[in-house]
């Protein structure tokens, strides 16, 4: 088993870019069946009852909220901790922090491929949790969950899914689309787009402003891909990704194309910051809080950053929100929507009765509606446990969440993102391309057709 997900990973970071119920320990062996038959005792000593072990035992946590915009989850978490230590008699929880780049494409891997992973980690679900699952590595959550009676309370779990079972658990959901500086639309009599040509228009007025209409950070190429994904959804439609790794459908589809010149137009015109390439992700918050840029296509999860002082400032009440507009007016508003984030278990607690009460003692406090509401109102995440739109709405009355919330409401069809439905060596093609769409000027069915041939061939493998 070690030597095929050796061997897969390999591959994959060379050419990467980017059960129910708990056991309880005893101190007393239980009796042998030759004992058992002994007449019962009447003496007046007492019975000997199983003491519980409370001797100290430690589980660690690979969590990836890390930095300043993540402050709000990392509290919700350290509070889940504490709650969980406090059930568990010995437990000790180590947190341990990652980026998460690191943690899901190097970190997270080299564990898996030695078969050694943290007790609990952060993971996405498609693909990675498929691929770990089938190797043996992830445990089974179903009878956790059933146990728990919260198996049916999710939005969605297919994405950690495989064959049946669980495993791992989404910690929130997302969308895509567009944060905006709210006062300077209104100062500028802009209106939200319900075409992308209005959007083109609005980026064309605020680039002869002297002012950059998208915020854009393309260091790491999963970035400038949302607004890739989100354009060639539109031109193309959202059914032509899930043919991809079929054959049904082909990256060089003349409307895959139109997408991506579409996105190298906005590059040529100057609607993006020059050396985007070079900027990280947090680079391009800080092109909206300082007002260099008006608009950024983010997930939904940005929203804490715009609605804490610390970080935006003056900015705050100031930050809008909207879905990108269809091709044509009318048109049903197409949108990413996901819950491809959160947390898996090692399959190793099943041997442990104590780190399997561990995880389950987690699992318990972590989801839950209380705990799903306060993300939404103290960090903005978008529940991924059932949650009516009007309860949501009424959790938090900020307008930036308001605004989001009725992102939500206006969707008429939704997909995954890209990389939760292809494999890793194309996903890997797709990131190399983008950039060199980007910095190099790559013809972009050049580009696509590399992306085509990285899609074969991991197609072929999979035969």
């Amino acid at each position: 088993m070690k030597k095929r997900l050796t061997l897969f990973l390999s591959v994959l970071t060379a050419v990467s870019v980017f059960a129910a119920g708990c056991g309880k320990t005893t101190n007393n062996p239980p009796a042998s069946g030759k004992e058992s038959e002994k007449p019962a005792q009447t003496t007046s000593q007492p019975s000997q009852e199983p003491t519980p072990n409370n001797d100290p035992f430690e589980i660690t946590i690979r969590h990836t909220q890390v930095g300043e915009s993540k402050k709000f989850r990392l509290a919700l978490l350290e509070e889940v901790v504490k709650k969980t230590e406090a059930a568990v008699p010995g437990l000790k929880i180590k947190l341990d922090p990652v980026d998460s780049e690191v943690n899901r494409k190097e970190k997270l891997r080299g564990e898996m491929a030695a078969g050694k992973p943290p007790e609990i980690f952060d993971v996405f679900g498609s693909p990675d949790a498929a691929l770990y699952a089938k190797e043996g590595l992830m445990l089974d959550l179903t009878d956790i969950l059933n146990e728990l009676g919260i198996k049916e309370k999710f939005n969605i779990l297919a994405p950690f899914t495989y064959e049946g079972g669980i495993y791992g658990l989404p910690i929130g959901g997302s969308i895509e689309g567009y944060f905006y500086n709210k006062e300077y639309f209104e100062q500028k009599n802009l209106k939200i787009p319900v075409t992308i040509a209005e959007l083109e228009e609005i980026a064309a007025a605020i680039k002869a402003d002297g002012k950059i209409p998208f915020a854009q950070s393309s260091k790491d190429a999963w970035i400038p891909l949302m607004t890739t994904n989100n354009l060639w959804s539109y031109y193309a439609g959202v059914d032509i990704t899930y043919g991809f790794k079929t054959g049904a459908t082909k990256w060089t589809d003349e409307k895959m194309v139109s997408a991506v010149a579409k996105h190298q137009d906005w590059v040529n015109k100057g609607y993006f910051k020059k050396g985007e390439l070079g900027f990280d992700y947090a680079d391009m918050r800080n092109q909206v809080i300082t007002g260099e840029a008006i608009m950024m296509m983010d997930g939904s999860w940005a929203n804490s950053v715009f609605r804490d002082p610390a970080q935006a400032g003056d900015l705050v009440g100031k930050i809008g929100y909207f879905n990108m507009p269809p091709v044509n007016a009318g048109d049903p508003i197409i949108v990413m929507q996901d819950a491809n984030n959160g947390y898996g278990f090692s399959s190793a607690v099943a041997k442990d009765p104590r780190k399997h009460a561990a995880v389950k003692e987690f699992i318990k406090n972590m989801w839950t509606d209380e705990m799903q509401l306060r993300g939404l109102k103290e960090d903005g995440l978008l529940p991924a446990m059932k949650m009516d739109l009007e309860q949501m709405k009424t959790t938090s009355d900020d307008p930036l969440m308001q605004d989001i919330f009725r992102a939500v409401s206006e969707i008429g069809t939704s997909y995954p993102a890209f990389d939760a439905l292809v494999q890793a060596d194309v996903n890997t093609a797709l990131s190399i391309g983008i950039q060199q769409v980007i910095g190099e000027g790559l013809d972009p069915a050049k580009m696509l057709e590399s992306v085509q041939a990285a899609q074969d061939a991991a197609n072929a493998m999979e035969q």
